[in-house]
Protein backbone atom coordinates (compact mmCIF):
# COMPACT_ATOMS: atom_id res chain seq x y z
CA UNK A 1 0.00 0.00 0.00
CA UNK A 2 1.35 3.44 -0.95
CA UNK A 3 2.08 5.71 1.99
CA UNK A 4 -0.27 8.70 2.28
CA UNK A 5 0.96 12.09 1.06
CA UNK A 6 2.10 14.24 3.97
CA UNK A 7 0.51 17.69 3.70
CA UNK A 8 1.42 20.79 5.70
CA UNK A 9 -1.19 23.54 5.99
CA UNK A 10 -0.08 27.18 5.96
CA UNK A 11 -2.49 29.67 7.49
CA UNK A 12 -3.97 26.80 9.48
CA UNK A 13 -6.08 29.10 11.68
CA UNK A 14 -7.79 30.72 8.71
CA UNK A 15 -11.11 29.69 7.18
CA UNK A 16 -9.50 27.97 4.21
CA UNK A 17 -6.82 26.36 6.35
CA UNK A 18 -9.49 24.80 8.52
CA UNK A 19 -11.48 23.68 5.47
CA UNK A 20 -8.38 21.99 4.01
CA UNK A 21 -7.74 20.15 7.28
CA UNK A 22 -11.33 18.89 7.32
CA UNK A 23 -11.04 17.55 3.75
CA UNK A 24 -7.78 15.73 4.51
CA UNK A 25 -9.33 14.07 7.57
CA UNK A 26 -11.77 12.26 5.26
CA UNK A 27 -9.10 10.89 2.90
CA UNK A 28 -6.94 7.80 3.18
CA UNK A 29 -4.32 8.91 0.64
CA UNK A 30 -3.25 12.03 2.56
CA UNK A 31 -2.53 13.11 6.14
CA UNK A 32 -1.99 16.45 7.85
CA UNK A 33 1.72 16.34 8.63
CA UNK A 34 1.90 19.80 10.21
CA UNK A 35 -0.06 23.01 10.73
CA UNK A 36 1.45 26.46 10.95
CA UNK A 37 0.33 30.06 10.84
CA UNK A 38 1.86 33.52 10.99
CA UNK A 39 4.83 34.00 13.36
CA UNK A 40 3.66 34.35 16.95
CA UNK A 41 0.30 32.70 16.33
CA UNK A 42 -0.82 30.29 19.04
CA UNK A 43 -3.09 27.29 18.78
CA UNK A 44 -3.20 23.61 19.51
CA UNK A 45 -0.83 21.61 17.34
CA UNK A 46 0.77 24.58 15.57
CA UNK A 47 4.48 24.33 14.73
CA UNK A 48 7.05 26.65 13.19
CA UNK A 49 7.19 26.95 9.41
CA UNK A 50 10.63 25.39 9.12
CA UNK A 51 9.52 22.37 11.16
CA UNK A 52 6.40 21.97 9.00
CA UNK A 53 8.42 22.02 5.79
CA UNK A 54 10.85 19.42 7.08
CA UNK A 55 8.12 16.79 7.67
CA UNK A 56 5.89 17.29 4.63
CA UNK A 57 5.74 16.28 0.95
CA UNK A 58 3.66 19.29 -0.05
CA UNK A 59 2.32 22.43 1.60
CA UNK A 60 -1.06 24.02 0.87
CA UNK A 61 -1.11 27.81 1.23
CA UNK A 62 -4.20 30.06 1.23
CA UNK A 63 -2.74 33.09 2.98
CA UNK A 64 -1.56 36.41 1.51
CA UNK A 65 0.64 37.28 -1.46
CA UNK A 66 3.57 38.32 0.73
CA UNK A 67 3.33 35.17 2.85
CA UNK A 68 3.00 32.93 -0.20
CA UNK A 69 6.07 34.44 -1.85
CA UNK A 70 8.13 34.07 1.35
CA UNK A 71 6.93 30.48 1.75
CA UNK A 72 7.82 29.69 -1.87
CA UNK A 73 11.31 31.10 -1.43
CA UNK A 74 11.77 29.01 1.73
CA UNK A 75 10.71 25.83 -0.09
CA UNK A 76 12.96 26.60 -3.06
CA UNK A 77 15.94 27.25 -0.81
CA UNK A 78 15.66 23.84 0.81
CA UNK A 79 14.58 21.95 -2.33
CA UNK A 80 11.06 21.18 -1.17
CA UNK A 81 8.36 20.43 -0.30
CA UNK A 82 6.07 20.90 -3.29
CA UNK A 83 3.63 23.80 -3.19
CA UNK A 84 -0.07 24.43 -3.75
CA UNK A 85 -0.62 28.20 -3.78
CA UNK A 86 -4.19 29.49 -3.48
CA UNK A 87 -3.57 33.07 -2.38
CA UNK A 88 -5.25 35.70 -4.55
CA UNK A 89 -4.20 39.26 -5.28
CA UNK A 90 -0.73 38.23 -6.45
CA UNK A 91 1.02 41.07 -8.30
CA UNK A 92 3.17 40.58 -11.38
CA UNK A 93 6.27 40.85 -9.21
CA UNK A 94 4.93 38.11 -6.92
CA UNK A 95 4.23 35.84 -9.87
CA UNK A 96 7.73 36.46 -11.20
CA UNK A 97 9.23 35.27 -7.91
CA UNK A 98 6.96 32.22 -7.83
CA UNK A 99 8.07 31.37 -11.38
CA UNK A 100 11.63 31.22 -10.07
CA UNK A 101 10.45 29.04 -7.18
CA UNK A 102 8.77 26.64 -9.64
CA UNK A 103 12.11 26.10 -11.36
CA UNK A 104 13.29 24.38 -8.18
CA UNK A 105 10.16 22.74 -6.73
CA UNK A 106 6.87 21.54 -8.25
CA UNK A 107 4.11 24.11 -7.72
CA UNK A 108 0.43 24.36 -8.52
CA UNK A 109 -0.75 27.97 -8.50
CA UNK A 110 -4.17 29.19 -9.59
CA UNK A 111 -6.82 31.69 -8.61
CA UNK A 112 -9.46 28.99 -8.11
CA UNK A 113 -9.36 25.28 -7.28
CA UNK A 114 -12.94 24.48 -8.28
CA UNK A 115 -13.49 21.88 -11.02
CA UNK A 116 -16.53 23.82 -12.25
CA UNK A 117 -14.63 27.10 -12.48
CA UNK A 118 -11.81 25.49 -14.42
CA UNK A 119 -14.34 24.07 -16.87
CA UNK A 120 -15.84 27.57 -17.11
CA UNK A 121 -12.41 28.99 -17.98
CA UNK A 122 -12.19 26.64 -20.96
CA UNK A 123 -15.70 27.50 -22.14
CA UNK A 124 -15.02 31.24 -21.90
CA UNK A 125 -11.89 30.91 -24.01
CA UNK A 126 -13.79 28.94 -26.66
CA UNK A 127 -16.66 31.46 -26.72
CA UNK A 128 -14.27 34.41 -26.99
CA UNK A 129 -12.52 32.72 -29.91
CA UNK A 130 -15.82 32.16 -31.72
CA UNK A 131 -17.58 35.48 -30.98
CA UNK A 132 -15.89 38.44 -32.67
CA UNK A 133 -14.82 41.37 -30.52
CA UNK A 134 -16.47 43.90 -32.81
CA UNK A 135 -19.82 42.17 -32.30
CA UNK A 136 -19.68 40.86 -28.71
CA UNK A 137 -18.57 42.88 -25.70
CA UNK A 138 -17.26 40.93 -22.70
CA UNK A 139 -18.30 41.78 -19.15
CA UNK A 140 -17.14 39.84 -16.08
CA UNK A 141 -19.01 40.06 -12.78
CA UNK A 142 -17.88 38.63 -9.46
CA UNK A 143 -19.29 38.69 -5.92
CA UNK A 144 -17.66 37.61 -2.65
CA UNK A 145 -18.04 37.98 1.12
CA UNK A 146 -17.27 41.27 2.80
CA UNK A 147 -14.02 39.99 4.29
CA UNK A 148 -12.30 39.50 0.91
CA UNK A 149 -9.53 42.07 0.55
CA UNK A 150 -8.64 41.97 -3.17
CA UNK A 151 -10.68 42.91 -6.24
CA UNK A 152 -11.29 41.78 -8.89
CA UNK A 153 -10.99 38.25 -7.57
CA UNK A 154 -8.28 35.94 -8.82
CA UNK A 155 -10.98 33.88 -10.50
CA UNK A 156 -12.39 36.92 -12.31
CA UNK A 157 -8.92 37.68 -13.61
CA UNK A 158 -8.53 34.03 -14.72
CA UNK A 159 -11.74 34.41 -16.70
CA UNK A 160 -10.53 37.69 -18.15
CA UNK A 161 -7.28 36.05 -19.20
CA UNK A 162 -9.25 33.24 -20.84
CA UNK A 163 -11.40 35.70 -22.80
CA UNK A 164 -8.35 37.70 -23.88
CA UNK A 165 -6.46 34.55 -24.82
CA UNK A 166 -9.37 33.36 -26.93
CA UNK A 167 -9.08 36.58 -28.92
CA UNK A 168 -5.30 36.61 -29.08
CA UNK A 169 -5.06 39.67 -26.83
CA UNK A 170 -3.15 40.67 -23.71
CA UNK A 171 -5.61 41.27 -20.86
CA UNK A 172 -3.52 44.15 -19.54
CA UNK A 173 -4.18 46.12 -22.73
CA UNK A 174 -7.96 45.55 -22.89
CA UNK A 175 -9.12 45.27 -19.25
CA UNK A 176 -11.40 47.95 -17.84
CA UNK A 177 -11.48 47.44 -14.09
CA UNK A 178 -13.04 50.75 -13.03
CA UNK A 179 -15.75 52.92 -14.59
CA UNK A 180 -16.64 56.25 -13.05
CA UNK A 181 -17.88 59.56 -14.41
CA UNK A 182 -18.03 60.34 -18.12
CA UNK A 183 -16.20 57.38 -19.62
CA UNK A 184 -17.05 57.88 -23.28
CA UNK A 185 -18.16 55.12 -25.66
CA UNK A 186 -16.90 51.61 -25.10
CA UNK A 187 -13.90 50.71 -27.32
CA UNK A 188 -14.08 47.44 -29.28
CA UNK A 189 -12.43 44.49 -27.54
CA UNK A 190 -12.60 45.94 -24.04
CA UNK A 191 -13.10 43.39 -21.23
CA UNK A 192 -14.99 44.95 -18.35
CA UNK A 193 -15.03 43.94 -14.68
CA UNK A 194 -17.56 44.65 -11.95
CA UNK A 195 -17.41 43.64 -8.31
CA UNK A 196 -19.77 43.07 -5.38
CA UNK A 197 -18.69 42.61 -1.76
CA UNK A 198 -21.11 41.75 1.01
CA UNK A 199 -22.32 39.33 3.64
CA UNK A 200 -21.11 35.76 3.42
CA UNK A 201 -21.11 35.21 -0.36
CA UNK A 202 -18.76 32.29 -1.05
CA UNK A 203 -18.18 33.12 -4.71
CA UNK A 204 -20.24 34.10 -7.76
CA UNK A 205 -18.75 34.59 -11.22
CA UNK A 206 -20.30 35.25 -14.61
CA UNK A 207 -19.00 36.17 -18.04
CA UNK A 208 -21.41 37.83 -20.46
CA UNK A 209 -20.90 38.16 -24.21
CA UNK A 210 -23.12 41.10 -25.12
CA UNK A 211 -24.20 41.82 -28.70
CA UNK A 212 -26.78 44.27 -30.05
CA UNK A 213 -29.40 41.54 -30.32
CA UNK A 214 -28.45 38.85 -27.77
CA UNK A 215 -26.57 38.16 -24.54
CA UNK A 216 -24.77 34.91 -23.75
CA UNK A 217 -23.89 34.45 -20.06
CA UNK A 218 -21.71 31.69 -18.64
CA UNK A 219 -21.70 31.48 -14.86
CA UNK A 220 -20.58 29.56 -11.78
CA UNK A 221 -21.88 29.69 -8.20
CA UNK A 222 -19.91 28.37 -5.23
CA UNK A 223 -22.10 27.12 -2.39
CA UNK A 224 -19.51 25.85 0.06
CA UNK A 225 -15.87 26.80 0.67
CA UNK A 226 -15.13 23.09 0.93
CA UNK A 227 -15.13 22.76 -2.86
CA UNK A 228 -11.97 24.88 -3.07
CA UNK A 229 -10.36 22.86 -0.28
CA UNK A 230 -11.18 19.59 -2.04
CA UNK A 231 -9.59 20.86 -5.25
CA UNK A 232 -6.49 22.06 -3.39
CA UNK A 233 -6.04 18.69 -1.68
CA UNK A 234 -6.43 16.90 -5.02
CA UNK A 235 -3.80 19.25 -6.45
CA UNK A 236 -1.49 18.54 -3.51
CA UNK A 237 -1.70 14.79 -3.99
CA UNK A 238 -1.08 15.21 -7.74
CA UNK A 239 1.85 17.63 -7.50
CA UNK A 240 3.68 15.85 -4.68
CA UNK A 241 5.23 13.39 -7.15
CA UNK A 242 5.81 15.78 -10.08
CA UNK A 243 9.12 17.24 -11.24
CA UNK A 244 9.81 20.93 -10.59
CA UNK A 245 7.65 23.20 -12.70
CA UNK A 246 4.71 25.62 -12.72
CA UNK A 247 1.35 23.85 -12.95
CA UNK A 248 -2.30 24.81 -12.63
CA UNK A 249 -5.63 23.01 -12.20
CA UNK A 250 -5.91 22.40 -15.92
CA UNK A 251 -2.80 20.22 -15.53
CA UNK A 252 -4.18 18.50 -12.41
CA UNK A 253 -7.45 17.68 -14.17
CA UNK A 254 -5.73 16.51 -17.36
CA UNK A 255 -7.34 19.27 -19.41
CA UNK A 256 -4.09 20.72 -20.70
CA UNK A 257 -1.88 19.06 -23.27
CA UNK A 258 1.81 18.98 -22.35
CA UNK A 259 4.38 17.52 -24.77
Amino acid sequence: MTAPIRIAIAGALGRMGQAVAKVIEDREDAVVAARFDRPGATGEGLVRQDEALSVSDVVIDFTTPASSVALGQACAARGGPALVIGSTGLAEADLAVLAQVAAKVPMVQTGNYSLGVNMLVGLVEQAARALAAQDYDVEIFEAHHKRKVDAPSGTALMLGEAAARGRGLNLLTVAQRVRDGITGPRPPGEIGFSVMRGGGIVGEHSVSFVAEDEILTLSHSARDRGLFARGAVAAAIWVATRPPGAYDMQDVLGLKHRP
